[in-house]
């Protein structure tokens, strides 16, 4: 083992990946003082592994003992804090890592950061709409919701519990192409009769909305991926994150100034 005073950082985080142990004696140190008997608990590890790791976190001064409990100190804190923040960003980097390319631009204001702390929801083969049903679980549990983008792979697998959320009182706020909107309109004229009538939706046409969508719900926003050539939804990703609500909330507001209602008399006369 290279010397703990002198080894260099990649030294230092191929130490602790070596062992899947480490990691998880080294966070739950951080957490609260632990004894030996709860790390031997906690990881299934041989009482021979948990003692070799424990010398070894306490030759790099990241542990303390304290009776028969063992705490993290303040280094020790930040290693363990700076690793979580690393392995949650492989583990967002491997979720998207096929289907990153679906993502909004960053010349669009959006960064794969905004997707560190959110719900990925990627379509299977054996799932293809594990998004949608993402989508439609955001959409039962918020009382006002917004979307721009192309939405008809998204929405219309939606479209029963959606018609029923606006009519019982959900405020809408859409904005389509003209391609989307005439679609809808001629194959659901009478689904779409009640929601226009109850006041609670408004339904603009913009002719350049992005590739993607955006929602807005209470708590939440999301975006939805489309493959180009299938138009089916590959990716959801919803976040609380105050950045990414930001976000979210300008980039809609700029496709509403441009955009233009909707004639209600076309749509349900």
């Amino acid at each position: 083992m290279p010397n703990s005073t002198t080894s260099e950082p990649l030294e230092e985080i191929e130490f602790l990946a070596r062992s899947e142990h480490r990691v998880t004696v080294l966070e739950a140190l951080a957490e609260r003082p632990t004894s030996r008997a709860e790390l031997l608990a906690a990881t299934g590890a041989s009482s021979s592994t948990i003692g070799r790791t424990l010398r070894a976190f306490d030759e790099r001064n990241w542990i303390r003992r304290n009776g028969n409990r063992y705490e993290a100190t303040q280094l020790g804190a930040f290693v363990a804090a700076g690793l979580r923040d690393l392995l949650e960003r492989l583990e967002t980097e491997r979720t998207l890592r096929d289907s990153w390319q679906l993502l909004p631009e960053e010349t669009d204001g959006f960064t794969v950061e905004m997707a560190s702390r959110a719900v990925v929801t990627v379509a299977e083969p054996d799932a293809p709409y594990r998004p949608v049903n993402r989508f439609a679980a955001l959409l039962r549990r918020t009382s006002r919701f917004r979307f721009v983008g192309t939405d008809v792979a998204l929405l219309e697998p939606c479209r029963d519990e959606l018609r029923q959320s606006i009519v019982d009182g959900m405020e809408t706020e859409i904005i389509d192409p003209p391609t989307v909107a005439g679609y809808i309109l001629s194959n659901y004229r009478t689904h779409c009769s009640a929601p226009l009538e109850s006041g609670n939706l408004s339904v603009s046409v913009h002719d350049d909305v992005p590739p993607y969508g955006v929602g807005l719900f209470d708590d939440r926003i999301a975006v939805s991926c489309y493959d180009p050539d299938s138009g089916m939804v590959r990716l959801l990703i919803d976040t609380d994150v105050p950045e990414a609500r930001e976000w979210a909330e300008s980039l809609f507001e700029s496709y509403r100034r441009d955009a233009r209602p909707l004639a209600l008399e076309t749509a349900v006369g």
